[in-house]
Order: structure tokens, then sequence, then C-alpha cells
């Protein structure tokens, strides 16, 4: 008895804690972190959803060229093509639909305008002259010949366990997981899915082709050629980028029937009376 009380008492007390933690809206999701070693910038780069990220946004420009000017950034590239597990999992990656996502994101004009900011700002210079002259850089280059990462590169070379792993490679699951994409329906199933997503251009053209956002401006009603009305408050807009009847529904019909010119008619003129006959 004791003991069922306890547990009573025990489930009084967490359960406010729990609904409430339910009831907590979900945090955000946290922005992609830059990377810091070179191990990291690899696996990015490698990665075929992600590897463009350098290219638009100069504010990662700036460390990515400051990691692939390192020594130890090749070393440890060199390493990483012996090893025939990165290249699997780069050819995966390739497969994703993120993959096309990370491409066609450059049809975002956010990206260009980026860089035309960051072409007129001097601290980008002044970041990218900054490391490029940084002394310790080249004196680490020119030290480069006596890091033992060059040292293990060199005699990973004789390393029989290397050739075992490209000799069982084919038994890898990443390689049938590779070999099998193709006969999976969901592979093309989700590249369609991500060229028709508005998303996967950028945040730009979420608003222009996203039916929940992409309503038309109301125009006056006493303009003879008006878009449709504005929806009322509290509900979406319903005007679809793709869809056909919206369009045509843009030219509002005629009390008569059919579409309205959009502009007034001339009136036509009047007949001026008849002349009257001769006697």
């Amino acid at each position: 008895m004791k003991m069922k009380s306890l547990v009573a008492a025990l489930l009084l007390c967490a359960s406010p804690a729990v609904f409430a933690a339910d009831a907590a809206p979900a945090p955000a999701p946290a922005a992609k972190a830059v990377p810091q070693t070179p191990e990291a910038w690899l696996a990015r780069m490698t990665d075929m959803t992600q590897n463009m990220s350098a290219y638009k946004d100069p504010k990662v420009f700036v460390p990515w060229m400051n990691a692939v000017t390192e020594p130890g950034f090749y070393t440890t590239m060199g390493n990483n093509m012996m090893d025939p597990g990165n290249w699997l999992n780069m050819a995966n990656s390739m497969t994703q639909p993120g993959a096309y996502t990370n491409l066609a994101a450059f049809a975002d004009p956010n990206v260009y305008m980026k860089w035309l900011a960051a072409g007129m700002d001097p601290n980008f210079y002044t970041a990218m002259l900054t490391q490029m002259s940084d002394p310790g850089k080249l004196m680490r280059w020119a030290m480069s010949p006596m890091d033992p990462k060059v040292m293990s590169m060199l005699m990973n070379m004789v390393n029989p366990n290397l050739y075992m792993k490209w000799l069982m490679s084919p038994m890898d699951p990443r390689a049938q997981q590779l070999m099998m994409a193709p006969l999976n329906p969901n592979l093309y199933m989700g590249w369609m899915g991500a060229s028709m997503n508005p998303g996967s251009y950028g945040d730009m053209w979420k608003g222009f082709m996203n039916p929940a956002t992409g309503a038309m401006p109301a125009m006056p009603t006493s303009t003879p050629w008006a878009f449709p009305a504005a929806p009322a408050a509290g509900t979406a807009p319903s005007f679809n980028f793709f869809d056909p009847n919206a369009w045509s529904q843009m030219m509002p019909a005629a009390p008569q029937g059919g579409y309205a010119f959009p502009f007034p008619l001339p009136a036509a003129p009047v007949a001026a009376p008849a002349a009257p006959a001769a006697k």
C-alpha cells in the first residue's frame, strides 16, 4: 500500500512538467555551424547536399578560403581520398534530393545581392588579405614537409589494410545502398518533389510561388479591370501560380457574359436627325 501511494504521488508531481513540455513549442532548428577543422570542412565539401554553401554566402566563403589555404587541409584530404568509405558517402549524397536543392538555390537573387554587398564592403577585403598575409600560415607551409601528418599519409600508401578496404568495398552496405538506389521509387519522387518545391530556389520564390502566401494585391473596384478581391481577414490567400483557373479569374466576367475589356469602350456616336424631305 505504501509503495502504491508513493508511485501515485510521484506521478502527480511529474505530470504537470510532462504536460508543460508537450505543450511547449518545438525549438527552431539551429543554423548550420561553420566548420572549424579540416575534417569538418572535407565532410561538408564531399556532401553534395551542402558543398556549395561557401559560394552562397561571403561570410562562409572567408573561413572556407582560410581552411583550403592551410597545408593541413591537403594532408587530411589525401588520407580521406585513400579511404573507399568517403567515396561511397559522396556518391550516396548525390542521390539525395538535397543535391538538387543545393544547386537550385543559386536561382535566389539574394545570393548575388550578398556578393554585391560584400564587394562594396572593405571588411570583406580586409578579412581576405589578413589571412593571406598571415605569417603563421606561411610558416606552416614552410614546415609542412616536417609535419607528422604528411609522413602518416605517405606511410598509409604501403599499409596492407588500405588495400583490403578497397577489396572489401563492394560488400560495404553503403555500396549496396548505392547500387539499389536506381530501383527505389522514392528516389525519383524525391527529386521531383525537390524540383517543384519553391523553397529549393531560395527564400525569394517562396512568397511568389507558394499558394499560401502568393496572393495578388487587391485593386480598386472602380477600375474596369480589377484583380479578385483580397481574402477576408484570418483566411489564407488562395492564388495559385500554377492553377490556370486562378489566372483566368484575373479577368472578371462582364454582366452580359464573357470577359470584360481592360479599358472602357467608346460609346457609339448618336446619329444626326434626318433632314426633312423637300416638298
